[in-house]
């Protein structure tokens, strides 16, 4: 039995020390922790100089993708995709009547949309509502709203298919060649001039 309990002692040293051992590490190296628990920010395009002000939230890629292909639809119906815009810059802005900062922030939409008239620049408002009465609603508001257009995916789908995953509102950037360089997620004023630096920027940029 003594011989056991000497056996279990040093087994129990032997832990303890390594318990000790191990907390001093990591007690010199705090860091070990940190960069185990914190993931790495994803880069950012030069773009990113334009996060400042009324858009200092926005998110700007370094790794550049297409926009979905996703189909959504006119005022009309007919069938529309983000590609048929492809050789103008696009903002993309998702809204829905039931989402108070969207309504919001739509004068700024408009007030963009007639500075850059006549420019290679195109503001598309896609609306989300999916009852009959709130897209009569939607027209309704959007129309108040000159020179704005009335599109729509009454599916509540396209939020989920660009990068801010279901955010409302949510405006998107597309440059000519129909990739993804800006999002930001939430009310911003989007005739402010960050905005307009930032959509200048990629009117510059080479077809």
């Amino acid at each position: 039995m003594a011989i056991s309990k000497a056996i279990i002692g040093a087994v129990v040293g032997v832990l303890l020390i390594g318990v000790i051992g191990g907390a001093a590490l990591l007690y010199a190296n705090p860091g070990v922790i940190d960069k185990a628990a914190t993931p790495e920010p994803p880069a950012k395009s030069e773009l990113a100089r334009f996060a400042t002000g009324a858009i200092a939230r926005l998110e700007t890629p370094a790794a550049l993708e297409q926009a979905p292909a996703y189909v959504f639809r006119t005022r009309d119906g007919a069938d529309a995709r983000l590609s048929d815009f492809r050789g103008k810059v696009v903002v993309v802005n998702l809204w829905a009547m039931w989402c108070a900062p969207c309504r919001t922030e739509m004068p700024t939409i408009a007030t963009l949309a007639k500075d850059y008239a006549g420019q290679d620049v195109v503001v598309l408002p896609i609306n989300v509502d999916a009852t009959e009465d709130a897209i009569a609603d939607a027209k309704s508001f959007i129309d108040v709203h000159e020179p704005l257009p009335l599109y729509s995916d009454p599916k509540f789908q396209l939020p989920f298919e660009l990068p801010g995953k279901g955010k409302m509102p949510q405006t998107v950037l597309l440059d000519r060649q129909g990739r993804i360089r800006a999002h930001f997620s939430g009310e911003a004023d989007w005739a402010s001039p960050e905005a307009k630096a930032l959509i200048d920027a990629l009117l510059a940029e080479p077809a």
